[in-house]
Order: C-alpha cells, then sequence, then structure tokens
C-alpha cells in the first residue's frame, strides 16, 4: 500500500483555526461528499481544511499531498466502520473526558476561557459540540490500530536483518544526543493555606444559601476550566469515573444539597449533587487549587538538596529516588531519564524544551544541579535536580550506539505489515466509493 501512513488530522487547532466554508451566491453553504465508506463519508471540507493544516506544519511530502490526506481520510473512516462491524467501542463520558483535557490545556496556552472566546467567537460548550464527533472518530481508529497492532514482537536477529537490509547510504544521520534525567518535586501547600480555602468555601455555602447563585459563582472563582463557564456544571458521571472523595460526598447528598469543602487530587471543591439517574449522577463544584508559599517552594528544595548530595556521592542512586520521590510520572519510570518516541534514554538536543538546553549547555557530562525551579507542562509550579549523563556526538545509526532507536523501527516495520494485510482483508467487508475526480489518487491501491 502506497501510503500507510495514518494521519490523524485537526486535533484541536484543525478544528478552531480553519476559515469558513466557501459560500455561493445566496450565502448557502457549498459542501459535498467525496467519499463514503459504509455509512461514514468524507466531505470536501475535511479534505480542505486537512490540507491546509498539512501546509501549515510546513510539512515536505513526496507525490500528491492531497491524495496522501485523502487516503488517510478514507482509511480512518474505514477504520470506524470496521470497528462497528467488530463491536469496538468508546464511550460518550471518554470523549467528554478527552475533551475537557484539550480545552483545560488550549485555555492554558491562551490565557483564559474569555481570551478563547473572544478570538474565535465561540463559547466553550460550542467548541466540545465542534469537536465530539471528530475526537470520538479519532478515539476509535487509536483503538482500533491498538487492537490490530498489539502484541507485536521482534528479537534480536530480526533487528540485526532490517538493519542488514537498509543500504549504508539510506542509514540516517543522528545529530548530538544526551543522555538526561531529572527528580522533580511539587511543593505541598501548607495546611494554614488549606484552611483559608476551606474557611472561602464555607463563606461561598453560606452566600448561595443566602439566595446567591452557585452558577454565577463558579463562573466567577472556579479555577476548573472544563466547568466553569458552565456554572461549575459537570454533567452525568457514572460511579468511579470522577476522584473518590469529589464522588463520596457527591453521592452523600440530596438533589439540591451542598457539600462542605471537599479536598481532592485536583484541589478543594465545594460540590451540589444536581440529579441522580440511577447509577449515574449530575453534579457542579467550585474548584480552587492551593498555590505553594514560598516556604513550601524552599522545602521542595531543601529536600532535593538532600537526595542531590546523596547521587553526588553514590550517582546510581538517582534512578532509585526518581523512582521513589520524582513527581514527574512521564520520567519517573525511567529512573528519571527522558526518552524519545522510541523508547530510547537519549534524545536528540533539537528536541529538548529550551529551558532544559539552556540548563545543560552549561553543566559538564556527570554533573547534576542543584533544585531548580520550573513550570511543568501541565502548567504546575514545580522544582527539580537534573542529571547530565551523557552526550552523544553526531554519528550515523549502528546497531551499537542505537539499536533502541532500530528496534523501534523493525517493529513499526512489522506492525505496517500487519496493518497492510489487515487492511486488504477489511476492504472485502467495508464498501468503499470515492468521486471520479480523484481516481488519480488510486485510493487503497497497492
Amino acid at each position: 500500500m502506497k501510503y500507510i501512513k495514518l494521519v490523524l488530522i485537526g486535533l484541536l487547532m484543525g478544528v478552531i483555526s480553519t476559515g469558513q466554508a466557501q459560500s455561493d451566491d445566496k450565502g448557502v453553504v457549498i459542501d459535498r461528499i467525496i467519499a463514503k465508506v459504509d455509512d461514514y463519508i468524507v466531505l470536501k471540507s475535511e479534505l480542505d481544511r486537512a490540507y491546509l493544516e498539512f501546509l501549515s506544519r510546513g510539512e515536505l511530502s513526496q507525490g500528491n499531498a492531497k491524495c496522501q490526506i485523502l487516503e488517510s481520510l478514507v482509511i480512518n473512516k474505514m477504520m470506524v466502520a470496521k470497528a462497528e462491524i467488530d463491536s469496538i467501542y468508546v464511550l460518550d463520558i471518554e470523549v467528554e473526558n478527552n475533551l475537557d483535557r484539550r480545552m483545560s490545556y488550549f485555555i492554558q496556552q491562551i490565557g483564559s476561557e474569555e481570551r478563547l472566546e473572544e478570538i474565535y467567537n465561540k463559547t466553550i460548550e460550542e467548541f466540545k459540540a465542534d469537536l465530539f464527533d471528530q475526537i470520538k472518530e479519532q478515539m476509535i481508529v487509536q483503538k482500533m490500530q491498538g487492537t490490530i497492532g498489539e502484541d507485536v514482537k521482534v528479537t534480536p536477529a530480526e533487528v540485526k536483518k532490517f538493519y542488514n537490509q537498509i543500504p549504508a547510504d539510506s542509514l540516517p544521520y543522528f545529530s548530538t544526543e544526551v543522555t538526561i534525567g531529572q527528580i522533580v518535586k511539587i511543593p505541598e501547600v501548607n495546611e494554614n493555606r488549606k484552611e483559608e480555602i476551606k474557611a472561602q468555601m464555607l463563606d461561598f455555602k453560606k452566600r448561595i444559601q443566602n439566595g446567591e447563585d452557585f452558577g454565577q459563582l463558579a463562573k466567577k472563582h472556579s479555577q476548573d476550566p472544563g466547568s466553569a463557564a458552565n456554572g461549575g456544571e459537570l454533567g452525568f458521571f457514572k460511579r468511579g469515573e470522577l476522584a473518590p472523595e469529589f464522588e463520596a460526598a457527591a453521592l452523600s447528598m440530596k438533589p439540591g444539597e451542598i457539600s462542605r469543602p471537599v479536598e481532592s487530587q485536583f484541589g478543594i471543591h465545594l460540590i451540589q449533587l444536581i440529579e441522580r439517574r440511577g447509577n449515574t449522577y449530575n453534579s457542579r463544584h467550585i474548584l480552587i487549587i492551593p498555590q505553594p508559599s514560598v516556604g513550601d517552594v524552599d522545602d521542595a528544595k531543601n529536600f532535593l538538596d538532600s537526595l542531590r548530595t546523596a547521587v553526588v556521592v553514590d550517582s546510581m542512586r538517582f534512578e532509585v529516588f526518581a523512582k521513589e520521590h520524582s513527581d514527574d510520572q512521564v520520567t519517573a519510570g525511567n529512573g528519571g531519564f527522558f526518552s524519545d518516541a522510541t523508547g530510547a534514554m537519549r534524545v536528540s538536543v533539537e528536541e529538548l524544551d529550551p529551558t532544559l538546553f539552556f540548563t545543560i549547555d552549561t553543566m559538564a557530562v556527570g554533573s547534576i544541579t542543584k533544585p531548580l525551579e520550573f513550570r511543568m507542562a501541565d502548567g504546575t509550579d514545580a522544582v527539580r535536580i537534573i542529571m547530565y549523563k551523557e552526550k552523544v556526538p553526531p554519528h550515523q545509526a549502528n546497531l551499537l550506539q542505537d539499536y533502541q532507536k532500530i528496534r523501534a523501527a523493525t517493529v513499526a516495520n512489522k506492525r505496517n505489515q500487519i496493518m497492510s494485510k489487515w487492511f486488504k482483508e477489511a476492504q472485502g467487508e467495508v464498501y468503499i466509493h470515492v468521486e471520479p475526480e480523484y481516481e488519480n489518487c488510486q485510493i487503497l491501491i497497492n
């Protein structure tokens, strides 16, 4: 198959950054079906939008980029259609949770909900409604890909054979790579600050009982970007889907009742139960996320400094300390070390976060920093120590230095072969039609 490159197009930006569809003289939006897979369709607007997204990333393409993108769209619809046949589903609540995470991240990048709505002239709920079907399709495709390519394994002999089949002049050339690790500590908020927030929540509760509107207070004060704009309302959830402390409080009340302040991993909540329907319930809340004081940050620094002292004496303890104490779950499992997309614990300096790059640029290999304040990817303020373990100069790929990367390429090649076989078999189970104007693309033709 020509284009085994399944592009999950139009994450969040793909929907909100594109212009309006073309209109005729009477202002009626012009759009049409250009491909169909069973009951699932590809619209011309989808292709145009995906192509604009492709161009905005500045990617290069061999052959006709639009044809490649159209094939990717058809393949996505094909996988969704086959998922329906095979009874592989994604629950709406899973999509809602995914959307909430995406919106929270995007709001953080923009600065505020109000700024986001002002720029794009859409409410948060309108964004989520626009994105729902697209995100659900992406999640189904991802689930199908995982089902098709799961449990793919390769032996060292297969890795060596794959490597030996690559012409010498086609071996990739890797830029400077480094092995660096971190131990992260998120400062713990002191109890005095938590008590202040709880007192503020009790004041909110009293004001609501005296006639103020819960929803208006949530819009003004709640720090939950996913629900504040909706007056704090979360919608219906099943048991086990929200934080245990939140759920226990919500389900202990009658509809309309308001809880005392409830602390969870997300912050401190004031909760009102709206309605129960069997095993599901709808609630709303005001969330305030406690922020650490200067003293709290100093406590985190002192803790990391004690770890650093032990690591300077015995560097092997760095990985143990990272697994036991680091608050960054992504790197903690690797003993604190960063990894690339293949899982190799050596990363290109070109892929490093600028802050991290400039930090190690001043370090000697084998050294470890004093505790440094920084901001995590999710916006949380934290403190970390960084170990600079190894530096590998630019080089051409070889089995000795790059086994993990070559192994990952071997797995990907084997998975592609499995996917190709799956597509051939699946094509006989679904109806596929592409409009004649795209015949030259030869969609799904080997």
